[in-house]
């Protein structure tokens, strides 16, 4: 039986030197996540475990499935028992269920009847084994350590924490096993349709020291920043950035405007994300406690602060008073991404489409919302035009609404589990 430790919180109160002593062996698999519209409850909390008359299995996902409650309806009314609200236990019951004897057929058997995101990691007695979905919506690389041990993460700066060296990325469709005879072998999903990857993890969700999808997520937050200063110019005193996910592309935006860059926010570190807080209640106090205006880089200048994205608009607005309230002059906001229309049904918690408001207002509607002297967003053309060759295998769903799979449940996701792993 495969040991595990789950618990909720941040990662280093859950683990601790007593709890880390009762997980002996060679492998392992991990997955940290975030807060989002399904149950928080620890019996969410992934890896799941499971038994079956092959022995147990472990598996840890990120990413979201889009059939999740026709599969979850056709295994119930056969008589299966589900212990969470996460789409992930959907994957262990067809494991459980599948009549094939090789793990690996299992999963292959599985995964046709999967739709929508995943990358995935399980684990079972002897080998370790990871998988991507068709399309490589969410990211998954492969990474060696000076003793040969193979690791997947969701991002290249976790191997660069554990002294791995990257390898490669898993590629859509690829399903790798490794085992202590065997190494690494790897096998293909079928169909395999032209790439969507999902554009939001360089905006947005990945680390900037990561390489995501064959890209520098810096070198690319900083192009969006650039393009922004071209496109949409202002005369400005200095700029500063909506910390953290907004600096990288507001030192893009400095550097080609010819303007300093300042911290004119600071951010506590002891706040989460506040567009994924599960209530507006919370989301507002969250902007309080999370931002502080510097009033000696605002007061009596025309300031261009840049931001990641805006969703519901509500953050944007509380962050334009800070600044006049610390004596800006002027504020400019600056988005280094299009604006977001739809909801993501892929892993992302966007909210529903009713409750963003680039799909009910149109751009100078947003800007008075929001109280900002100018606004502009990166433009979708120029954003394929940096990605070249390369932008027809990004997913843009958010921007468009144009599904590269059909979100067929028709609802937000269920699981509150979308995160990343490692192995």
């Amino acid at each position: 039986i495969l040991a595990t430790v789950t618990g909720v919180g941040l990662v280093a109160d859950v683990f601790n030197e007593s709890n880390l002593s009762q997980l002996p062996g060679d492998m392992a698999i991990g997955h940290v996540r975030y807060s989002t519209a399904g149950s928080s409850m620890l019996n969410n909390v992934q890896p799941f475990v499971a038994s079956y008359k092959f022995g147990s299995v472990g598996v840890a996902h990120n990413g979201n499935f889009v059939n999740y409650l026709a599969l979850r309806a056709e295994l119930e009314e056969d008589g299966a028992i589900f212990k969470t609200s996460s789409d992930t236990e959907v994957v262990l019951h067809l494991i459980a269920r599948s009549k094939k004897k090789l793990f690996l057929l299992r999963i292959l058997e599985a995964c046709e009847k999967l739709q929508g995101a995943y990358s995935m990691v399980f684990s079972t007695q002897d080998k370790l084994v990871a998988v991507r979905d068709p399309y490589g919506f969410r990211p998954l690389v492969m990474g060696k350590r000076k003793n040969g041990a193979i690791v997947f993460a969701s991002e290249t700066c976790a191997l660069d924490l554990i002294e791995a060296k990257y390898e490669r990325e898993v590629l859509p469709g690829e399903i790798l096993v490794v085992d202590k005879d065997q190494g690494v072998q790897s096998f293909s999903l079928v169909p395999k349709p032209e790439p969507k990857s999902c554009i939001f993890e360089h905006i947005y969700f990945a680390q900037p020291n990561s390489v995501v999808f064959g890209r520098s997520v810096y070198e690319s937050r900083c192009a969006f920043g650039e393009i922004l200063a071209t496109v949409a110019p202002v005369d400005c005193d200095v700029v500063i950035a909506v910390p953290d996910s907004g600096v990288v592309s507001a030192l893009g935006y400095a550097k080609k405007a010819g303007v300093p860059f300042q911290q004119g926010l600071i951010r506590s570190h002891y706040v989460g994300r506040t567009f994924i807080e599960p209530s507006q209640k919370i989301r507002d106090f969250g902007v309080k406690l999370k931002l502080s205006p510097v009033r000696a880089v605002l007061e009596g200048k025309r300031v261009v602060v840049v931001d990641d994205s805006i969703v519901r608009g509500t953050t944007s607005s509380k962050i334009v008073r800070l600044l006049k309230e610390a004596g800006a002059k002027e504020v400019h906001m600056r988005i280094a991404s299009p604006p977001i229309i739809a909801s993501c049904y892929y892993g992302v918690d966007t909210p529903n489409s009713e409750e963003l408001i680039s799909n009910r207002m149109n751009v100078e509607e947003i800007r008075k919302f929001i109280g900002s002297d100018s606004l502009a967003f990166l433009p979708l053309d120029s954003l394929n035009k940096l990605l070249g060759s390369d932008s027809t295998k990004y997913c843009y769903a958010c921007f468009s609404g144009k599904y590269p799979v059909q979100p067929k449940d028709k609802v937000k996701k269920d699981d509150g589990l979308s995160g990343n792993m490692g192995t």
